[in-house]
């Protein structure tokens, strides 16, 4: 987003974040929002329950501040917060629930994360940063290396620095982190596990804005079942297909694993107990914090769950209008054939029992018919058998020379994986003719086929290969030809 003034001056007027913050009762609403949802990990409250809290709140602060501070009823204040005009709360009511229920909405917890940001820090730290963003920028280069020969030095060269570490430590010199480097590494962890939890309301928030966006279309559609679902589906595939939607489903996978669960158990329980980070006082529930991040991907994947519902129902409710009104037309069909039971039609009295209107007229032309053609029989000549001459030498049928073009391809294609562009005789130098001049000439054709093949009419290159004589002994041959070159695509 550009910080220039006409987007700053709408996004102070419109923007849930900014109105929250510059709102004369910021104090109440963001410490009230922070202390009932943020630091429990609470992602939805009942109203009486959340109605109630404030009320306690409202009460300590008019004993403060006096009587008349805050003049609202707690019920007025979650109506006005969950308005339109400040969106600070979300306000809906749950599947089999009659009451009404409040959960934060994506911009308010931003607001209070900016809120929390504000404090001075006792402690900075730069290193366990600085490391991490060397690990993204190398697992970036890494990942996405296409030279087999550079991935393979760069796993040599991984495996020695754990030989050596191994080394060290088998000598007794093992590298510990002081007390400042665990404190680094365990403030960023804290501040990325609450980033995290912050994240799923807002994913969460896009799945339920598609959920509305498709109830409000499935409301006003009056065309064709198929069309509209190819419409919703192709927009749920564009958020699944998104960065976003990806990077939560590979979350989600991820965090679904029983092992990898067990071993996060087991390494957080391990870091808390070190005393450097005890020291720190962290949040106790930091200890289940995996756990709050599979009930807040929950609630995600329950919006899914109700796009799927409303689907489901569109199309029971769609089937279930075809068939009443396919059983309304054998109704009246059998009404009417009934009324006529008693009365049935003649030649001379034919009521009107049902019509069918003409779709088209059927005009036929006797002479456009094509005239008979009798079928065409097959003759079979009788030709007697004629025995060979038994002196035939047959050895010909038996030396022909078959070229595998699927193997020479995939010597080509494999040795374009380490350079731009190779010649003929190139490949021919790492693997020689084995089949002469029909395995020369495969080349040539696939040459000729390629689209990503040059032949340079300068440039000679000669080509030798051995064969086996009539006398039974080896025999080179030679040729010349222009430079054939592939050309990795």
């Amino acid at each position: 987003m550009q910080l220039d003034y006409t987007t700053l001056d709408m996004q102070r007027r419109q923007h849930p974040a900014w109105r929250l913050l510059a709102a004369d009762s910021a104090p109440l609403v963001a410490s009230f929002l922070h202390r009932v949802f943020v630091v429990p990990n609470v992602r939805v409250m009942a109203q009486s329950n959340l109605a109630e809290a404030l009320e306690d709140t409202l009460y300590g602060l008019r004993e403060q501040l006096g009587a008349k501070a805050f003049p609202k009823s707690a019920q007025e204040y979650l109506n006005d917060w969950a308005a339109n005009d400040k969106g600070w709360l979300r306000k809906f009511y749950p599947a089999g629930s009659d009451e009404p229920h409040f959960d934060l909405t994506p911009p308010t917890e931003r607001a209070l994360a900016w809120l929390g940001s504000l404090s001075d820090r006792s402690f900075v730290g730069t290193e366990s940063r600085l490391l991490t963003l060397f690990g993204l920028l190398k697992q970036m280069s890494d990942g996405s290396e296409t030279n087999p020969q550079a991935r393979i030095a760069e796993l040599h060269k991984q495996r020695d620095a754990i030989d050596a570490e191994i080394a060290r430590v088998v000598e007794g010199n093992m590298a510990l982190l002081d007390d400042t480097a665990l404190k680094d590494r365990f403030q960023q962890f804290t501040g990325l596990a609450r980033e995290l939890l912050a994240d799923f309301r807002e994913v969460e928030h896009n799945f339920r804005t598609l959920d509305r966006t498709v109830r409000e279309r499935i409301a006003l559609w009056d065309g064709a079942k198929g069309t509209l679902l190819q419409e919703i589906m192709g927009e749920r595939d564009a958020i699944a297909e998104s960065d976003q939607g990806k990077s939560f489903r590979a979350f989600w996978d991820f965090l679904m694993s029983q092992s990898r669960q067990e071993e996060f158990t087991a390494l957080l329980a391990r870091v808390l107990d070190l005393p450097p980070v005890s020291a720190l006082v962290p949040d106790v529930r930091l200890k289940r914090v995996h756990y709050d991040w599979l009930e807040a991907g929950e609630y995600a994947q329950r919006t899914v769950a109700q796009l799927s519902q409303q689907l489901r129902r569109f199309l029971d409710d769609k089937a279930w209008l075809e068939n009443r009104r396919i059983m309304d037309i054998l109704r009246g069909i059998e009404g009417r054939a009934l009324a006529l039971r008693d009365a049935a039609p003649t030649a001379l009295r034919v009521p009107d029992f049902m019509q069918i209107d003409e779709i088209g007229a059927g005009v036929e032309l006797p002479l456009e018919r094509p005239l008979y053609q009798p079928p065409l029989h097959t003759v079979l000549t009788s030709v007697a058998l004629q025995a060979g001459d038994p002196d035939l030498d047959a050895a010909a049928l038996f030396s022909q020379v078959r070229v595998d073009k699927a193997a020479l391809s995939a010597h080509i294609r494999k040795s374009l994986q380490t350079q731009a562009q190779v010649t003929l005789a190139e490949l021919l130098h790492t693997r020689p003719l084995q089949q002469g001049l029909g395995e020369l000439v495969a080349y040539l054709q696939l040459a000729s086929e390629s689209p990503h093949s040059v032949v340079d009419e300068s440039t000679q290159d000669a080509v030798a290969w051995v064969v086996v004589d009539e006398a039974g002994g080896w025999l080179t041959r030679r040729a010349r030809l222009p430079r054939v070159i592939f050309i990795r695509s």
